[in-house]
């Protein structure tokens, strides 16, 4: 909360005028507490950019399912529960940017094209509780000890990669949604953050210019799609489409 405030008093001094709601997505009682403010102060959102997310130091030696069940928590699970709470209070033609990042390509996490659970992570069939079923073998695989088909040490990486599934399976979803909503995901860059160790080239200004384009995505622009530097990404071949 103090941070909040912080952040709300630099915007006004620039002479915006934002609001400060506290959020906390790990917590249920915190999400329905959010939920019933915007439902009375504000009638519903026209814009929700899902920015939480955390990464352990390249330096930890926390253990790695530690690294995976905590990173995926707020990454991952908690993203799709605020998401799945947030969603019916979009206004109509309302925009949903989801923050992941150029770790998340599918290459980086999954680059043998035989793995299965690559496979499965393409398969425009796969849903919600499909794409939880992967991250719960991925942790099994952890407590086992066994990489054959995930990367070790790569929560943060995988954590990206199963978002950007998330991404893709809501924007199918979206296809014949009666309020017109468009969803879909992105990476700013790296940015001069906490979460880079202040090591971004990016400014917090620089960073935030493919989110607001995201944000502002014109209806035929559709659903599902990674953007990366204000263009299409092509999220499983690793290269730009527009």
């Amino acid at each position: 909360e103090e941070r909040g405030l912080a952040a709300i008093q630099v915007l006004q001094s620039e002479g915006l005028n934002p609001v400060f709601e506290q959020l906390d997505i790990c917590s249920e009682e915190s999400v329905a507490k959010f939920c019933d403010t915007i439902k009375s102060k504000y009638g519903g959102i026209d814009i929700l950019c899902n920015n939480a997310g955390i990464a352990y130091k390249n330096a930890s030696t926390a253990p790695l399912l530690e690294k995976a069940e905590v990173t995926n928590e707020t990454n991952l699970l908690a993203t799709i529960k605020v998401t799945d709470a947030l969603l019916p209070l979009m206004k109509e033609g309302g925009k949903m940017c989801q923050l992941a990042s150029f770790l998340g390509i599918l290459n980086r996490s999954f680059p043998n094209q035989n793995n299965p659970i690559r496979r499965r992570l393409l398969d425009p069939s796969l849903t919600v509780d499909g794409l939880l079923d992967i991250y719960k073998e991925y942790i099994e695989a952890i407590k086992g000890d066994d990489y054959t088909l995930f990367k070790r040490d790569s929560a943060y990486s995988i954590s990206k990669c199963f978002l950007i599934t998330h991404t893709r399976i809501i924007g199918r979803a979206m296809q014949n949604n009666p309020k017109k909503l468009i969803v879909n995901c992105c990476c700013p860059g790296w940015v001069d953050t906490d979460l880079t160790s202040h090591r971004g080239t990016l400014t917090i200004d620089q960073g935030a210019v493919t989110p607001v384009l995201v944000c502002t995505l014109p209806q035929e622009a559709g659903s599902g799609q990674f953007y990366r530097e204000k263009k299409i990404f092509d999220w499983e071949n690793n290269r730009f489409l527009s």
